[in-house]
């Protein structure tokens, strides 16, 4: 098994390499050479086994021969093991034929535990065999940042530091990333958006004088092991609702695109997937780029959704490499033309990502009214992304195909916006009670290439 660069122009690596890798050295993301058939029968065979083994059967083939299959039962049960629910991903029905997949049994309370427990593992394993180390450098728009802390804390191989937008992450999301007090995990505030966090870690990964002397590696959804670890829930909630016997749908609340793009891979392996709905905040750039405006960059607004708070979803480049025939130099161009704001989607490769996508999106006030009204409804507390992905799926489900709507956060991360909503105070969960009690630790930091580097210099374990 192969990874290749949506840009064309880096090498073809193995599984462990383009993971420890992160970010292709000309600036494109990896992607399988070719994608893995399951087949209807291997699929069905799904049906009753546990999350560990689901994704033992889904991912392997992905895996090449990096990790024998000994190697990588024993990662996926120690990434799991901590999860507060046996199921992992619990399906919830909220109405007929609509269900919530509830994706924040893990430590830090979000989807992203998924996975970033597996490749926290998956790197310590190789990086033992390797006798080496590496500097983890991660953008965070809330909750990327506390699972790789959460991951990579204590763990001898792996330096981590994750910028985050200083004062536009919700009080929980923060102090998931300043309380932890290993010396090997670094949280990095800085002045600027999402966005500015973003751009300067893919600028550490293009200044290759100081990737090279930092061995710098990335664990945000640019790095396609995370997106592969994602695609097994899709495979277990759909095979639960009666996959491949009957097709299923998915609504993603989505900024960065990585979720949603684990769906895409889960449909090209074979799941029969209907629908993937694309569900966005006011910072709706991936919903008017699927209505057929472009992809044009506009001002971050903060809401009450921060991890959807993004105008430049990395994964999308993944997206327009599928939806162009996996043209790496028109994705190339592509990319370049968004370093001056944006660009329009050619109409072949618009109904290319038509035939994968629909998308909707939702205010403040709606997101609001969605908390309060499902509360109602279905007895289910849903936090502010959740609710975002539950009102635009109530815009797109059918009537005769179970729509699976992702629920990425547990509300207790977002308390201020729920109780503004429902009048509930969403607790924490005991074993996170304390949180607020927690000293920190934490830098705030400028907005500038030159400070960031020069800081993790300084603080990498030697």
């Amino acid at each position: 098994m192969k990874y290749i660069s949506t840009r064309g122009q880096a090498p073809e690596l193995t599984f462990e390499d383009a993971m420890l890798t992160g970010l292709a050295r000309d600036g494109g993301l990896y992607v399988p050479a070719e994608i893995p058939q399951m087949s209807h029968d291997e699929i069905a065979a799904l049906a009753g086994l546990s999350y560990e083994e689901t994704a033992f059967r889904v991912m392997r083939p992905f895996l090449g021969d990096c990790f024998t299959d000994e190697e990588f039962r024993a990662i996926i049960a120690r990434a799991y093991e901590s999860f507060g629910h046996a199921a992992r991903a619990p399906l919830k029905q909220l109405a007929p034929n609509h269900f919530l997949l509830e994706l924040f049994h893990g430590p830090t309370l979000a989807f992203k535990d998924f996975a970033m427990q597996l490749i926290g593992q998956l790197f310590q394993t190789a990086l033992e065999r390797r006798g080496d180390r590496v500097t983890i450098a991660g953008a965070t728009s809330g909750d990327t940042g506390s699972a790789a802390m959460e991951a990579f804390r204590g763990l001898s191989n792996v330096d981590v530091f994750i910028l985050y937008p200083h004062g536009r992450v919700s009080e929980v999301q923060r102090r998931q990333m300043t309380t932890p007090q290993d010396a090997n995990v670094h949280a990095l505030a800085v002045d600027g958006d999402f966005d500015d966090c973003q751009a300067r870690v893919k600028d550490m990964f293009n200044d290759f004088d100081f990737r090279d002397s930092v061995k710098l590696a990335g664990v945000n959804s640019i790095n396609i092991a995370r997106v592969l670890a994602q695609v097994v829930y899709y495979f277990s909630s759909a095979v639960s609702l009666g996959a491949p016997q009957r097709k299923v749908s998915f609504t993603v609340p989505t900024g960065n695109f990585g979720d949603i793009f684990a769906g895409f891979i889960a449909k090209q392996m074979g799941l029969p997937i209907d629908q993937l709905v694309v569900a966005t905040n006011q910072n709706d750039i991936l919903h008017r780029c699927l209505s057929g405006q472009g992809y044009y960059k506009g001002d971050t607004q903060p809401s009450i959704s921060p991890s959807m708070d993004i105008q430049v979803s990395s994964n999308f480049e993944r997206a327009l490499f599928y939806a162009y025939g996996q043209d790496s130099k028109a994705v190339a161009l592509l990319m370049d033309e968004l370093k001056n704001g944006g660009f329009d989607v050619s109409q072949g490769a618009m109904q290319a990502l038509a035939e994968n996508y629909e998308s909707g999106r939702t205010s403040e006030e709606e997101t609001l009214a969605t908390i309060k009204s499902e509360l109602a409804s279905s007895g289910e507390l849903i936090c502010p992304h959740g609710a975002v992905a539950v009102k635009v799926a109530n815009e797109h489900r059918k009537a005769d195909v179970p729509m699976i709507t992702l629920a990425t956060a547990h509300p207790a991360k977002f308390p201020a916006a729920v109780e503004d909503a429902s009048g509930i105070h969403p607790p924490l969960p005991p074993r996170m009670a304390d949180l607020y009690e927690r000293p920190e630790r934490v830098t705030r930091i400028a907005n500038d290439l030159a400070a960031l580097e020069d800081h993790i210099r300084k603080n990498i374990t030697n």
